[in-house]
């Protein structure tokens, strides 16, 4: 039996009506996209390993994030979602960032160290 391209275009036409059905859906609700947008940076922050780095900065993203997801659900303060949302997604980010540039340092001392060690080598001679 040959492969056929038919199962790929028919799965590539579905996922294209459904991402235009998920658009028009956040379209109509702004507060959904800020919302999914900062849960989308948190989860980014996470897999960046940001607790570790930058434990302050992500739990503060964390609770700005449930605290959107808690306005959105309350009539009376469904318009302080969308704030709330981006304030989690920009505290989300800046973890992300600390705690990249918390390993980016660490590698950059593990390389200075380990070219310091091989200068000495090649001072003293050692190593041949």
């Amino acid at each position: 039996m040959k492969p056929s391209f038919a199962h790929l275009r028919r799965f590539l036409y579905v996922t294209a009506c459904a991402s235009a059905l998920c658009a028009s859906a956040m379209a109509q609700d702004p507060a959904a996209a800020d919302l999914l947008a900062a849960q989308q940076a948190v989860e980014r922050a996470d897999r960046a390993d940001a607790d570790q780095y930058a434990p302050d900065t992500m739990a503060l993203a964390r609770q700005q994030l449930e605290q959107a997801q808690r306005a959105a659900g309350d009539r009376r303060e469904r318009k302080q979602s969308p704030l709330l949302a981006q304030r989690a997604a920009a505290d989300a980010d800046l973890a992300r960032a600390q705690s990249e540039e918390a390993v980016a340092l660490a590698m950059l001392a593990q390389r200075k160290a380990e070219v310091e060690r091989l200068q000495r080598q090649l001072a003293t001679g050692e190593g041949h």
